[in-house]
């Protein structure tokens, strides 16, 4: 799991420390922590200042405690930075999405003029996902790569803090899970995941939105 990934959890682990998180939350933020340890380990650390959090009660002083002079700098602060990492994070997106129509150029020349004969064996894959509900669009396009496929999974229209999971199928039907992530309406929606199966040996490409499985064949074929 990535670190941009991870943001899109923490104000499900600060609801959870406090107790405060739904059922259904619970159960898909438990599931995400079984495979991260440094979500693990902030949750261990919000716990803690959990338990306090009751100290901290007016009851306890004799005047209520005046915030520090210097809390309004560090706020603002923090607001600038999280927005230069949105900024800076939107731009490596759009240069991704260049220098992957550059790289596809570039392969199609080689082809061409260099490799008469034939190029790689497996190229990028775009597959769009087919008969959704109404109001809901999902791509993927899968890449090649020597430790496995990388998969840029674009969902759109699903309600917003829904969990998507992907996965990949081989030859034989076995499932391999590619990673999860939230879709936050508003937000950037292309998430950038992976799996360690070959793009040659991948026959299909799924998604779980929420509680509904949409299944893509990789190649040919009519999704489901």
């Amino acid at each position: 799991m990535t670190t941009e990934s991870c943001r899109e959890w923490r104000e499900s682990l600060a609801a959870h420390a406090l107790g405060t998180i739904s059922e259904r939350e619970r159960a898909a933020l438990e599931a995400h922590l079984e495979g991260c340890p440094a979500c693990r380990a902030e949750l261990d650390s919000l716990a803690g200042v959990a338990r306090l959090l009751p100290l901290a009660s007016p009851e306890h002083f004799d005047t209520a405690p005046a915030p520090p002079p210097a809390l309004a700098d560090r706020v603002a602060a923090t607001i600038r930075a999280e927005r230069r990492t949105l900024r800076r994070r939107r731009l490596r997106l759009g240069l991704l999405a260049f220098s992957s129509a550059t790289a596809a150029v570039a392969a199609a020349v080689l082809a061409i003029f260099v490799l008469p004969g034939g190029g790689s064996s497996t190229p990028e894959q775009h597959v769009a996902f087919q008969a959704l509900p109404p109001g809901l669009q999902i791509d993927a396009t899968l890449q090649p790569h020597a430790y496995g496929t990388e998969i840029h999974m674009y969902v759109k229209g699903a309600a917003s803090g829904t969990l998507c999971r992907v996965f990949v199928r081989g030859p034989n039907g076995v499932q391999q899970s590619a990673g999860s992530f939230r879709y936050r309406w508003g937000d950037d929606s292309d998430a950038v995941l992976s799996a360690a199966l070959d793009l040659s040996r991948t026959r299909a490409i799924g998604v779980r939105v929420g509680s509904r499985t949409f299944v893509a064949p990789v190649g040919s074929g009519e999704a489901t």
